[in-house]
């Protein structure tokens, strides 16, 4: 990108950093039901860490100066940077610290050559762990850093991110992301359903009616609601 030179007397025109590209944030509902699983349950893995920033769809500038180099990944975590509203991460605001670990979500719409575009994008800028989830094959592909780049984790099947601290498991038909305190990741819906069993559970405790498996399963929700 060639530099913009001021002209002498005149104010430099301002950089626009758009914050949109007018895209929507899912192809379809499959991509979006994982992004949401993604956002929503690392929001609430790291809910009481005022020093760890979850975001979904935003737009990350790495470098001051230069708005066309930019990607918008479609979950991130970023370590050592304060909780709060951002229209866009611009790196040079953010203490020069760039996103920690990037998640993407593959929809048909993707191309081989954006993929690639976007893996050396995430490398030369400093993502320390980056995964790519095919929800259509259930393919996962990690990625973490080693000395000096990114590379492929051979062995999937159940890999912990060393750095979040979450688990993957691909031995079933739809991959399975457990919490750091083992709870599997849920989607809105089994959430939802899980809240109402919950309710169901507590007031037949409270009436003295619960079963044993039942006080185990409130014991379990409990925990999980935890």
């Amino acid at each position: 990108m060639t530099p913009t030179t001021a002209t002498p007397g005149l104010t430099p025109p301002e950089i626009i950093y758009p914050s949109s590209d007018g895209k929507p944030m899912a192809e379809n509902t499959k991509q979006g039901r994982w992004i949401t699983l993604l956002y929503s349950n690392l929001c609430s893995v790291f809910h009481d860490r005022n020093d760890v920033f979850v975001a979904l769809d935003n737009y990350w500038f790495p470098v001051e100066g230069e708005p066309d180099v930019v990607f918008a990944p479609d979950v991130y975590v970023v370590f050592g940077r304060p909780k709060g509203h951002r229209s866009s991460y611009k790196q040079w605001l953010e203490g020069d610290i760039p996103l920690t670990v990037v998640f993407e979500i593959l929809s048909p719409a993707n191309t081989r050559e954006e993929m690639d575009a976007k893996f050396l994008f995430y490398d030369e800028h400093g993502v320390e762990e980056y995964s790519v989830y095919d929800p259509d094959t259930n393919k996962l592909d990690i990625r973490i850093r080693g000395a000096q780049t990114l590379y492929r984790v051979n062995d999937i099947k159940s890999f912990k991110s060393p750095k979040l601290g979450i688990r993957f498991e691909m031995t079933k038909p739809e991959m399975t992301v457990y919490g750091p305190k083992g709870f599997p990741f849920l989607h809105l819906e089994e959430e939802k359903q899980d809240r109402k069993r919950l309710a169901e559970l507590s007031r037949k405790a409270r009436r003295g009616q619960a079963t044993p498996e039942e006080i185990a399963e409130l014991e379990r929700l409990e925990d999980e609601s935890a």
